[in-house]
């Protein structure tokens, strides 16, 4: 039984670029895929260095992330603690680094970031892309021709819309906009680094999509609850995820309903 879709045309990245460097949480599991991919940016020998997602409260990985200082700003891409419960022990590892992100609640030693405005580490350039809808602070980096992509896209699988903070609605504006991003390398939260994020983002779009208009049908079927549509729209998942695909459901049930609401076009001119 699959854990989950994987895009059969979201094709793998044979090599890290030389400045990026991948170092892996030890927390696998289902949602975790491999575990959480901390990513390290240096732009030269001597240059400090940029941290994106220090991942969880593990000693000997966070140790293993301050070994690459000097580390000047640690960034997240979201708040799910696989991603940040470590991030304020590895500031004070590396001497009080700040630690930002788009939600004040998991910054240190400064105020949130502005999805508008690039951050400046050495001669790197990072660009905030806001990416909400796998939670509502969720956010995607650009930096010279690579996209990191947290939960927003995955190397494997498909990610989960975490209702209520996630919003699909908003999950879906995310995806278009990664996909204007060209065909550039996704380095994602979990799994493999992606060859390509416009295929990955569109491959994501149509999957959602599609599971959005089986959660119709189900509802036409006959299902009443969130429940009920899980067995029936996500019957291909082990069911060990079907908690976190009820999330999804919960989140896709909440979009259909704001659909159901909108006023049709012209309506308020009548």
């Amino acid at each position: 039984m699959v854990t989950h879709v994987t895009a059969p045309t979201a094709a793998l990245l044979d090599t890290l670029p030389t400045w990026v460097t991948l170092l892996r949480a030890p927390n696998p599991g289902p949602m975790t895929l491999d575990g959480t991919n901390t990513w390290v940016l240096r732009a030269a020998d001597g240059e400090p260095a940029v941290v994106i997602d220090p991942g969880p409260l593990d000693e000997g990985h966070l140790t293993a992330i301050a070994a690459h200082a000097p580390v000047e700003l640690i960034l997240l891409t979201h708040g799910h603690h696989d991603h940040v419960e470590g991030a304020a022990r590895l500031s004070g590892l590396l001497g009080g680094v700040r630690v930002a992100g788009l939600d004040p609640a998991h910054c240190v030693g400064g105020g949130p970031l502005d999805p508008d405005r690039p951050v400046i580490v050495g001669s790197l350039e990072v660009k905030p892309i806001a990416t909400p809808g796998h939670t509502g602070d969720s956010v995607s980096y650009r930096v010279r021709d690579v996209v990191f992509t947290g939960d927003t896209i995955l190397g494997r699988g498909t990610t989960v819309v975490a209702w209520p903070d996630g919003d699909l609605g908003d999950y879906l504006s995310s995806l278009r906009r990664l996909r204007q991003e060209g065909p550039v390398p996704a380095l994602p939260g979990h799994g493999p680094a992606l060859a390509d994020c416009a295929v990955a983002a569109g491959y994501y779009l149509e999957h959602r999509l599609a599971r959005l208009e089986q959660v119709r049908a189900a509802l036409a079927a006959g299902a009443e609850t969130a429940e009920q549509v899980v067995r029936v729209v996500y019957a291909d998942v082990d069911p060990v995820l079907w908690p976190a695909a009820e999330w999804s459901v919960r989140a896709q049930l909440a979009h259909l309903e704001r659909e159901s609401r909108a006023p049709s076009p012209g309506l308020d001119e009548l």
